[in-house]
């Protein structure tokens, strides 16, 4: 019975096909166990696990599958060499992809979780295989997610400038703007306002500034805050500008943002209903109206 099935055991490990289904089918089921191993050990940073792994089998396969089938796929090109060019042409953004996918792994500008921007596309890295980006979008005016998923292909890695915006997902520089007309003087308010801005930053300034550090260390530069910045400017068209900077949860950012507003318009209102603006000019030592 053994002598009869020997040889039929010979001829099929002789044949590169079924070399290749039973290694294929092997590699596959070992990595579905590692990944409902990893799910149930782990609770926290599944997606980074199991992003490596398959990554890893990714490249095992192509290389084993490369070897088994190296004389062939040299006869192959061999004869297609009068061709080659067209080939090359044909699968310039596979071959710009996988350039793509090796540059990330070497330089690693970002790990899976973390906030980035890539050209104009903003989101949370979900996973990166050697054909593509996976980004959860975020809507980085607002920090929240978008509920829209991302697909960028990795060519667009090389020519495209990535931003990590890690840092962003619990504290933020949040930047924005109010425009008013020119029938106000905002700077008789503007320290009340600042006293309104900082009022909102107590709870957490400690935090902020510890944080504001913590950036400037890892990064090796001066950025702004944590303390509440207000500047007054004019538009192109004259009207009255007041910027406002705060270093903020991130969570929080947009509440403070309309908190802030709302101080602002209700002063400035209250300053317009008194009817005249007076500043001080020192060189005359008097109030001068508007």
């Amino acid at each position: 019975m053994t002598q009869t099935y020997y040889p039929l055991f010979l001829a099929l490990m002789a044949n590169k096909f079924v070399i290749t289904v039973c290694f294929f089918v092997g590699v596959l089921f070992i990595k579905f166990l590692i990944i409902s191993l990893i799910k149930k050990k782990y609770a926290d940073n599944k997606r980074a696990k199991i992003n490596i792994i398959n990554n890893l089998v990714s490249v095992v396969l192509l290389i084993v599958l490369f070897n088994i089938w190296s004389e062939e796929i040299q006869k192959f090109a061999f004869s297609i060499a009068a061709f080659i060019v067209a080939i090359v042409l044909a699968t310039r953004e596979f071959i710009q992809c996988f350039i793509g996918f090796m540059y990330i792994i070497s330089s690693r500008p970002y790990r899976t979780g973390d906030w980035i921007q890539v050209g104009d596309a903003y989101g949370e890295v979900h996973s990166t295989d050697w054909m593509k980006l996976t980004l959860l979008e975020v809507n980085i005016d607002a920090y929240e997610y978008t509920g829209i998923t991302l697909y960028l292909p990795n060519s667009k890695l090389i020519t495209a400038p990535i931003k990590n915006l890690n840092f962003l997902k619990r504290y933020a520089m949040h930047h924005f703007t109010i425009t008013r007309d020119g029938s106000v003087n905002p700077f008789i308010f503007i320290d009340r306002l600042y006293a309104k801005a900082h009022e909102y930053c107590e709870d957490f300034k400690d935090v902020a500034f510890r944080y504001n550090q913590l950036i400037e260390n890892r990064l090796e530069i001066n950025i702004a805050g944590p303390q509440p910045h207000i500047q007054v400017a004019t538009s192109e068209l004259g009207d009255t500008q007041v910027l406002v900077t705060i270093f903020c949860p991130t969570e929080r950012a947009m509440a403070i943002e309309q908190a802030l507003t709302a101080d602002f318009m209700f002063m400035w209102f209250e300053q317009k209903a008194l009817g005249l603006d007076f500043v001080n000019v020192p060189s005359k030592g008097e109030a001068i109206p508007l």
